[in-house]
């Protein structure tokens, strides 16, 4: 199982790989460091990856997903509603691939802030 550790300022999130084109595609680019960019409910960043839209992309998110938007080329974390979620829901402004899950508190990036260094590491056992 591949497995990553994500660093957004002072929070670090361990994450577990899905088989992906999109996962395989981001992990052949790892490290990867970036600035993190905000909009209510998600932590966001925009990398050099380049994917297509897969088969069961969409716009809603699951706590703990973790996903790639096609069209900007960025990861998404989202850990609230947004503004544009229903009742119940995370719905994100596009659609994105899911490429990794995490079971750690998603919602302890609710403490990042835009500007912050975020990292994509590898996790080697």
């Amino acid at each position: 199982m591949r497995q990553i550790e994500i660093t957004v300022g002072s929070v670090t999130l361990t994450a577990a790989l899905l088989d992906t084109p999109t996962a395989d595609r981001i992990w052949q680019f790892l490290p990867i460091f970036a600035t993190a960019q905000a909009w209510p409910g998600v932590i966001y960043f925009e990398t050099d990856v380049e994917s297509g839209l897969e088969p069961g992309a969409g716009f809603l998110v699951q706590p703990g997903d973790i996903v790639f938007t096609p069209d900007q080329d960025t990861i998404t974390l989202a850990f609230a509603a947004t503004p544009i979620s229903r009742p119940g829901e995370m719905r994100l402004a596009r659609p994105a691939n899911v490429w990794a899950q995490t079971k750690d508190d998603i919602t302890a990036l609710s403490r990042a802030r835009p500007g912050r260094q975020v990292a994509i590491r590898r996790i080697t056992q």
